[in-house]
């Protein structure tokens, strides 16, 4: 059984605009442009980098889509106060990642999961089809074998979390799962490739699907935030 696509709208282009965004959009969220400050003129820019102004002006569309910027006619593109960006928005979450995670953000996503996901277990359990379990247990199977060191085996841990959340049908819940499972690809990443940490997560990951098998709430809710603290830690955050 193949595991569902978990960024389907996430990918990597040779477009120029969405270069010129991403090149941009690293260099806001990493803070070397504050908000407040003025982004270069389109005219200047393209006479400065040989970058069309089409191709420029299109890729401030992004951002400004995204939160990160705004436009007024009198002064300008300037970068958004952080209160405005769109911190769900997948390439946000990938160019806070990208360009040097703070504590602060790593924290702030771990909150999100706690705010979210052990809930979402609980309905899960619930209201979880047959057809569900099983590609939980197919993912977990996989998660097992690969591994979270391995990217194939942190798709599949991406895919159990996605399913829990789909198996809500919460369509509220359903449309952050792309982003949910974005943060816990991040994080899994930081706490096995940077720090190095080698604890075993698949306790966790069963007691979470054996009570959604079971169909209790209660315990998969308490599981599930066993789970996120247990991560939270390997991340140097508890």
């Amino acid at each position: 059984m193949a595991s569902p696509p978990i960024f389907p709208g996430l990918r990597r282009s040779n477009a120029v605009h969405e270069t010129l965004a991403r090149e941009i959009g690293k260099t806001i969220v990493s803070g070397q442009l504050l908000p407040g400050e003025p982004l270069v003129a389109e005219e200047r820019y393209s006479a400065e980098t040989g970058v069309s102004r089409t191709a420029y002006r299109e890729a401030i569309r992004l951002l400004a889509g995204k939160g990160l910027v705004y436009s007024r006619t009198k002064s300008g593109t300037r970068v958004n106060a952080q209160a405005y960006w769109s911190m769900l928005d997948l390439d946000v979450i990938a160019w806070i990642f990208e360009t040097g995670v703070s504590r602060k953000f790593i924290q702030d996503f771990f909150e999100l999961r706690m705010a979210v996901e052990p809930y979402a277990a609980s309905l899960a359990a619930m209201r979880r089809s047959a057809s569900d379990v099983a590609a939980m247990g197919h993912a977990l199977q996989e998660m097992r074998k690969l591994g979270l060191r391995n990217a194939d085996g942190r798709a599949e841990d991406r895919a159990f979390h996605n399913l829990i959340l789909v198996s809500t049908r919460n369509a509220t819940l359903i449309s952050i799962s792309a982003s949910i499972a974005a943060v816990i690809d991040w994080t899994t990443q930081l706490s096995r490739e940077e720090r190095g940490v080698d604890r075993d997560p698949m306790p966790d990951h069963d007691c979470v699907f054996e009570a959604i098998v079971q169909q209790d709430g209660d315990r998969a809710r308490d599981a599930m935030h066993a789970l996120i603290l247990n991560a939270s830690r390997d991340a140097g955050i508890v």
